[in-house]
């Protein structure tokens, strides 16, 4: 599987015949490298609707024919915009053929709008776990550090944790170690940090951390950077 970082949250899953987008902030964010018109997926997988999650996810999935696949509120919010998606809630799983989706849980918000007028509310946040081509991804959401961590962990041989080092928002450096403990991925790739100048943060803090006390492997990736990872 290849794993593109498009920034902040976002990324590229693609597999053999499959490509998952996570999270598409693109329009709007500093660090993005991705022309949206150029993203091509078959899925788009959006943790919560705030703004630079839910992103460009409407408009990849109108050019694209996507499906998008999200919580019953941001699912619903998609639909009303004319685009195909797919409602789930947390511990829900489902086969997409070749892709198998499962929500956990994320400690965060999530609404659209509210800058000028009312925000709408749209459900809870999640990560989502992406079993494609025998590789098993976590990807965190935004969320703070919490103990059931450790049960994605032990019920799941992760290949790879996306994890936010932000804080403020997320969890820390710090808070994110912890979770790689208990996670116990053979990969981390942190994510959502230095988009802005509240969540400015060091990667390589990070990764001399968890090289410290745990055998996963952190992988920095720039936008528009990528990883190859194998189900060897």
């Amino acid at each position: 599987m290849k794993i593109t970082f498009l920034g902040h949250a976002g990324f590229i899953l693609e597999g053999t015949s499959t490509k998952v987008v996570i999270d598409p902030f693109i329009t709007g964010n500093p660090t993005a490298k991705a022309d949206v018109k150029n993203i091509q997926a078959d899925y788009i997988l959006v943790t919560h609707g705030h703004g630079d999650h839910l992103g460009d996810a409407v408009k990849i999935a109108r050019q694209n024919d996507s499906m998008v696949v999200s919580v019953f509120e941001v699912a619903n919010y998609c639909m009303r915009k004319g685009v195909k998606a797919h409602p789930m809630h947390i511990g829900g799983s489902h086969n997409f053929g070749d892709i198998k989706i499962k929500l956990t849980q994320a400690l965060h918000g999530s609404s659209i709008g509210g800058e000028s007028g009312p925000a709408e509310y749209l459900g809870n946040p999640c990560g989502f776990i992406v079993e494609l081509d025998g590789i098993k991804i976590y990807h965190a959401g935004d969320t703070g550090l919490f103990g059931d961590m450790e049960l994605i962990g032990r019920l799941n041989n992760l290949d790879a944790a996306l994890l936010p080092i932000g804080d403020n928002f997320t969890m820390g450096i710090d808070d994110a170690v912890e979770a790689v403990k208990m996670l116990n991925p053979r990969i981390v790739i942190p994510m959502h940090y230095n988009t802005f100048p509240l969540i400015e943060q060091d990667p390589e803090d990070f990764k001399q951390k968890v090289d410290s006390t745990n055998s996963a492997k952190v992988i920095i990736l720039n936008p528009g950077e990528e990883y190859h990872i194998s189900n060897n």
